[in-house]
């Protein structure tokens, strides 16, 4: 595969509350390789948008043989927060949250992958976002 683009999305019914994470992956014709709907428990909605994206590298990673050296990876997501984090354009405050990026960059090592990270609206995450609605309404 040439591209994999994975859109993620974290929820939380209440900030604290019971929260999920949404994944949904496609490849560079659009075709669906996997979708992802987990109930991570009682989290913030920052927490759950940094799930999701470690649960995208969880998926890369299970997938390795199937990548070669080229290929591109691209994460998108409606979180401007988690955006701004991840490409460094903002500090990382929280330690919980400190710990979930030093997670998702190690994996970004392991994979060995240019991994890209883009900001999206709302709109055009909706897949990743459903997912997250389907965990948390224990319909997945």
């Amino acid at each position: 595969m040439t591209k994999i683009i994975i859109y993620t999305d974290g929820g939380s019914r209440g900030n604290p509350g019971p929260s999920a994470l949404g994944v949904y992956i496609t490849d560079e014709n659009g075709s669906k390789l996997c979708a992802i709907g987990k109930r991570i428990g009682k989290a913030t909605n920052n927490v759950a948008e940094y799930a999701a994206v470690n649960e995208g590298f969880n998926w890369l990673l299970a997938n390795k043989d199937k990548l070669t050296p080229d290929t591109r990876v691209e994460f998108y997501m409606d979180s401007q927060l988690a955006y701004s984090q991840l490409v460094g354009r903002y500090k990382v405050k929280n330690a919980k949250i400190r710990e979930m990026l030093f997670e998702i960059k190690v994996k970004e090592n392991l994979l060995g992958l240019n991994a890209f990270y883009m900001h999206v609206p709302r709109e055009q995450n909706k897949k990743a976002d459903a997912m997250v609605n389907l965990a948390l309404d224990y319909k997945i």
